[in-house]
């Protein structure tokens, strides 16, 4: 298995949110953990975004047609 690990200013722009929304909502557990790189280093797993942003959606989406 192949995995694209994507820094944070990737992550920013693919997901639209900001540094701090991003590491609030890790320790919240409702964005993927980082994985550690080494050192001082993080990356996220880009297949777990794109799970996590298609969840965002499906959800945007149900309280649309609820409204």
């Amino acid at each position: 298995m192949s995995y694209r690990i994507l820094r944070l200013p990737e992550v920013l722009q693919k997901v639209g949110l900001s540094r701090a929304t991003v590491y609030n909502r890790m320790s919240q557990k409702q964005f993927p953990r980082s994985v550690s790189l080494g050192g001082n280093t993080v990356g996220w797993i880009e297949s777990e975004l794109d799970s996590w942003l298609a969840e965002q959606i499906k959800k945007s989406r149900e309280q649309s047609s609820d409204e």
